[in-house]
């Protein structure tokens, strides 16, 4: 990676002016090869910026490149090795950074590109053959097994299984699927085998969509252009023009060359842009610095920019505002049946199972204490639930569907309803044709995100959205637990984008999420923000802010620090200004000589240096 190999050159760089310095502190008479060190350092931090100037040269656009090349040899002229050097490793550094930033972006793309398969079982003329997607046509007909991915979009034409479609829809429980229902390539088949006839060629299924919308939103979102990138356009070619002229001009009222030549340098030392060139950087660099210490990864100066300015705010449902896993909310039992009874029978029967309520179920009977009972003869029903003998009585567990043709009595059915309503899935526990007991799981809310939904606001964000694949009512009943009142639920990756266009008409957008299907409005945000610990690999390489402990709670403090960054940055800018516009004058004009410059030089840089430095002590919090 180009820009990987900038940094490295660039820390090489730093690493030889400290040594320099190191000498220069220890020995009482420095060596007389000590130059030599910071000789190395400009000769190894200049091969980037160098190159990037001539190309400019060359193309007659010339920027803040071929100014802090001119400068740095400027300085080498007249012995000033050690500066030339500090000038061009932290321009350097600065670049390489950015670039390996946008490199590790562009991977997003492929780790998208290969979450489906690239091979699918398909069946004609009842004969099975393995095929690549790539030549399946819409009408072709494949099967799809247990725990495998589903290769093609298309409807189900035989067969019943549960499917895990989170990664498209952002769903927090497998969704049963029956002749007749739509499936999207990349979702994970349960239990059950499904035949699926393809409805959409391999390059337009759901998942290439979901691709290119990342690919687009990445693209469409361009470098934030700084204001010393804007001042420099015209303020390149004038001291390029102003420093010969110094020069010129001395020499044709009579001054030597000598003087001439250093009232020139004297002037180039004064527009040296060096504070100017590390006041966005340096301030830059110690906000992500202190950011990544609070864990919140920030993968860019221009993001860390653009966090600072965010007005409003997306968040996905499952895994970023709530926790991901289903737990056991409610339990009832029926016609005096017993509580630890009906749950233990229910452990035995999930005790093997890697369903997601398995686990709730199980971690609620380990919580009760209950006895443990053996399950035998133990059969899954597809998308239903499953059966077992326990102790010589015939026991099941599962959705509603696990009693049909049974009689289901008012009292439970009127539960269900009730649960359901509340956005709560339900299982039944049966015993020898009896019901026994009704579960009620549920997907809960992050601990404190209604506290992080106030503290949001409170650090300037003006709306807050919920954006989701669940149903209106879980939607409904997580939002109101997290107090969102902006709820969209039921939307596909598409809709969601539209959203989030919405919400950027108003300012700048962050997106928050942690599925697969939410990369592609992470990247059609200003900022994608994901979940670091829980979040999906696609995710996590579509999104510019990355969560890394999953802690909600930072957001408000990273968009506090944000601020504070930008207002360090703005401050920057105006003292290395300031500066300049004072030097430049002083001494083109004999007011100043080339000691004096380079002192005041040097005492803006340090000034703005440590007003950066101050980032990394930052730890308020939003008022």
């Amino acid at each position: 990676m180009i820009a990987d190999r900038d940094v490295r050159l660039s820390l090489v760089a730093g690493l030889l002016l400290v040594t320099h310095w190191v000498l220069g502190l220890s020995m009482a008479d420095e060596p007389s090869w000590a130059w030599m060190l910071s000789a190395a350092a400009c000769v190894i931090a200049g091969w980037h910026p160098t190159r990037i100037s001539l190309r400019q040269v060359a193309s007659l656009k010339l920027d803040i490149d071929v100014l802090m090349v001119v400068a740095a040899i400027g300085a080498c002229a007249i012995g000033q090795w050690t500066e030339a050097g500090v000038l061009l490793f932290l321009f350097s550094l600065g670049h390489g950074l950015e670039g390996l930033a946008t490199e590790r972006a562009s991977s997003a793309i492929s780790a998208l590109a290969e979450l489906a398969p690239t091979e699918a079982t398909r069946v004609r003329d009842g004969v099975e053959e393995r095929v690549g997607v790539a030549t399946l046509a819409i009408g072709d007909v494949v099967i799809v097994r247990p725990g495998e991915r589903f290769p093609i979009d298309g409807a189900v034409v035989e067969g019943v299984s549960s499917v895990d479609q989170s990664p498209m829809t952002g769903e927090s429980v497998p969704v049963r699927k029956e002749p007749g229902d739509e499936c999207f390539a990349g979702t994970l088949n349960g239990e059950g085998l499904l035949r699926v006839r393809a409805a959409r060629a391999a390059g337009e299924t759901m998942m290439a969509r979901m691709a290119r919308l990342v690919e687009e939103g990445q693209a469409n979102r361009g470098v934030a252009q700084r204001i010393t990138a804007r001042f420099t356009r015209i303020y390149t070619p004038v001291v390029l023009v102003a420093v010969p002229a110094v020069i010129g001009g001395m020499m044709l009222t009579g001054s030597g060359f000598d003087d001439a030549f250093l009232r020139g340098m004297a002037v180039l030392i004064g527009a040296s842009p060096c504070a100017l060139a590390i006041s966005t950087p340096s301030a830059v660099l110690a906000g992500i610095a202190r950011a990544a210490r609070g864990g919140v990864l920030v993968k860019g100066g221009a993001h860390l920019e653009t966090l600072g300015s965010l007005r409003c705010m997306a968040f996905d449902k499952t895994g970023t505002l709530t926790t991901g896993r289903a737990s056991v909310r409610g339990m009832e039992c029926f016609d005096g049946a017993s509580r630890e009874r009906a749950l233990a029978i229910a452990e035995a029967l999930d005790r093997h199972s890697s369903h997601p309520y398995a686990h709730a179920v199980r971690a609620a009977a380990a919580s009760a204490g209950v006895a443990r009972l053996e399950a035998v003869q133990v059969t899954d029903v597809p998308g239903t639930g499953v059966r077992a003998a326990i102790n010589g009585r015939a026991c099941a567990l599962g959705s509603p569907r696990i009693v049909d043709g049974m009689p289901m009595p008012a009292q439970v059915e009127a539960s269900i309803e009730a649960h359901r309503t509340e956005g709560q899935a339900v299982a039944l526990v049966v015993e020898d044709g009896r019901i026994l007991a009704l579960l009620a799981f549920e997907d809960l809310p992050r601990e404190g995100a209604a506290a992080v939904m106030a503290g949001l606001g409170r650090a300037g964000i003006q709306r807050i959205a919920m954006l989701t694949g669940d149903a209106p009512a879980v939607a409904a009943r997580i939002g109101a637990a997290v107090g969102i009142t902006e709820i969209a639920a039921g939307l596909m990756p598409e809709q969601k984008i539209e959203r989030v266009r919405a919400l950027r008409s108003i300012g700048p957008t962050a997106m928050v999420g942690d599925g697969i299907n939410d990369a592609p409005a992470l990247a059609s945000a200003d900022l994608g923000i994901a979940m670091g610990a829980r979040g999906s690999d696609v995710a996590l390489e579509a999104a510019d802010v990355a969560l890394m402990g999953d802690d909600l709670a930072r957001l408000p403090w990273a968009i506090g620090l944000a601020r504070a960054a930008r207002r360090t940055i703005t401050q920057n800018v105006v003292i290395a200004m300031g500066v300049i516009a004072v030097l430049v004058p002083l001494a083109a004009f004999g007011g100043i000589g080339l000691g004096g410059a380079v002192v005041l030089h040097e005492g803006s840089t340090v000034v703005v240096a440590f007003n950066a430095l101050r980032l990394l002590a930052w730890d308020r919090r939003p008022a």
